[in-house]
């Protein structure tokens, strides 16, 4: 199956090497991005430009609270607990619901 074929999931430009390399392994997204099932495999592109690089397979989808954040989370993101909570408040000003999507690579 083709890339195109799956649906579209987007990452900032500056992720995809650690996605290509397995380093970041989940993504910490709102509601609106939320609705993936496990085994569902979504095509990535990058964010503006509209690049494809590679496709993924959803492990899970868990709600998770700003605060429950952890430094595992920050592992899976590549980064420490500051700089993730840095970029989940830069994204998400209001800090809505927020969910985890633990994801494999499964093509790049």
């Amino acid at each position: 199956m083709s890339v195109s074929s799956y649906p579209e999931f987007t990452f900032f430009s500056r992720f995809v090497a650690d996605i290509q390399a397995g380093r970041k392994t989940i993504t910490i997204r709102d509601e609106s991005e939320a609705g993936w099932q496990p085994g569902q495999r979504l095509a990535l592109f990058t964010n503006p430009e509209h690049q494809p690089f590679g496709t993924i397979e959803v492990l899970s989808v868990m709600p998770v609270a700003f605060d429950a954040l952890s430094e595992e989370h920050a592992r899976q993101e590549n980064m420490t607990l500051t700089e993730l909570k840095e970029v989940i408040r830069a994204i998400y000003p209001a800090l809505p619901p927020l969910y985890v999507i633990e994801f494999k690579l499964v093509e790049t």
